[in-house]
């Protein structure tokens, strides 16, 4: 009796965009070449970056293509990669060029979540960067915790909008599956990567939260920065009725989040909760904001969200800009 033939690795490939990626991008490409499993094609879109960041990655033996600034959307720019990538492709890694892979098993770790069929999309632990402040490194202990978790729409009624969470700083999906939930929203402003994972766990596609494939990536950012991400997420929401229709609404999971940081800060760093406040009030008044973007002026909304290129592109589809 013969052996049983040995399972085919699936063909993993990875997807960066970048756009200046600043000095953190050769720890990043360090990291890249000590991973175990190693995609191929690995593929760059660089957003015409002027400090070397398309050399460097040449050199490490990446793919680069570049793209005009005022292309780069969230959603569209990584489908267009996809579409460029073999057919024979069956799994995209996602990464951001600020999430820095923790040791050698990050991407091998990652893609072990499709061993099983039912997969459609994974995710790895964001840690906090090295020298993160207390609020800043609150929000990845949060967010990511330590004991993975395979997520489906039966958990919707216990985990609400969190059943949808991912984060494309460090993903990877089934290409079989993107493609059956119609890939990434062309034109979204953010959250491209939970309007995925909502269709996906819609169709009957698992979601798995792998806590043991880790990146460094947290961001410290200022009361006025916190108010344009979450108007952003409101523009999101208010453009997606449908994510909370089926998941529930996002405030009773901000609420949850206060609550955790109350107490972690209590707990590291209680001179800091007048500024997690003051943070948690400019979060609010974003996302109100941004739910109601409809009624508010063009210039305002450039002003307010972190992502201007999203309302240019808006007001040259209305004859406007």
């Amino acid at each position: 009796m013969s052996a049983p033939a040995a399972a085919v690795a699936p063909r993993v490939a990875l997807v960066v965009p970048t756009l200046n990626a600043g000095p953190q991008w050769r720890a990043w490409l360090a990291a890249y070449g000590r991973q175990t499993l190693k995609p191929a094609p690995a593929l760059v879109v660089d957003s015409s970056s002027t400090d070397g960041t398309p050399e460097l990655a040449r050199a490490a033996g990446m793919e680069v293509v570049t793209i005009a600034r005022s292309e780069f959307n969230h959603g569209g720019t990584r489908q267009w990669a996809i579409e460029r990538l073999p057919a024979d492709i069956e799994l995209v890694i996602l990464a951001t060029q600020d999430a820095v892979p923790a040791d050698e098993h990050d991407f091998a770790e990652l893609v072990a979540a499709f061993d099983d069929p039912v997969v459609g999309a994974a995710y790895g632990r964001q840690l906090p960067r090295p020298g993160a402040g207390p609020i800043e490194a609150h929000a990845r202990l949060f967010n990511y915790p330590e004991s993975g978790a395979l997520k489906s729409l039966a958990d919707a009624p216990v985990l609400g909008i969190k059943t949808a969470f991912i984060s494309n700083s460090f993903a990877a999906y089934r290409r079989r599956a993107l493609e059956a939930v119609g890939g990434f929203p062309r034109d979204a402003i953010v959250s491209e990567d939970t309007w995925v994972s909502a269709r996906m766990l819609l169709a009957g596609w698992k979601v798995a939260y792998r806590a043991g494939a880790r990146v460094f990536h947290s961001h410290a950012y200022s009361p006025w920065q916190d108010l344009q991400r979450y108007f952003d997420i409101g523009v999101f929401h208010a453009a997606n009725p449908w994510i909370m229709q089926a998941f529930g609404a996002a405030e009773g999971e901000g609420r949850r989040f206060v609550e955790s940081e109350i107490r972690h800060l209590l707990r590291h760093a209680p001179h800091l909760i007048p500024s997690a406040l003051l943070r948690t009030a400019m979060k609010y008044l974003g996302y109100a904001l941004g739910r109601r973007e409809a009624a508010l002026p063009a210039w305002l909304k450039t002003r307010m969200s972190m992502h201007p290129g999203y309302w240019a592109r808006a007001a040259a589809r209305e004859g406007t800009g």
